[in-house]
């Protein structure tokens, strides 16, 4: 895909919606790999020269996603990306696999999760 301002604000708008369905804080988003570069080192540890090789990371403690733009070639896997690095943002414990695929794709479908209730 190419970023134009038109997508930038239709990805934004998605990220928002989505964020608000899963119950979390609406992440910041970065389009391109020289905006994660831009970024402080300690903010983007671990998959900081990497990103360039995925379609989507989330650094989830920096409340942070990349979103590989280039890569991307079409709305659905536009959608997906953004759904999967929101499901790492919302269930940070959770690893790749089965169940991480079934919330992708209750993601996508429209599902809302409730907040996390905090045990007492």
């Amino acid at each position: 895909m190419k970023l134009d301002p038109e997508i930038k604000l239709e990805i934004l708008e998605k990220v928002g919606i989505y964020a608000n369905r899963f119950s979390i804080l609406e992440p910041k988003v970065l389009f391109t790999t020289k905006e994660v570069l831009e970024m402080p080192k300690e903010m983007t540890e671990g998959r900081r020269t990497s990103a360039y090789k995925y379609y989507g990371v989330a650094y989830m403690q920096e409340n942070l996603i990349f979103l590989n733009i280039r890569k991307i070639v079409d709305q659905k896997s536009l959608d997906n990306t953004i759904v999967h690095e929101l499901i790492h943002m919302r269930f940070q414990y959770l690893s790749h696999g089965r169940r991480f695929n079934k919330l992708v794709r209750q993601g996508l479908k429209g599902k809302t999760f409730l907040p996390y209730r905090k045990k007492k």
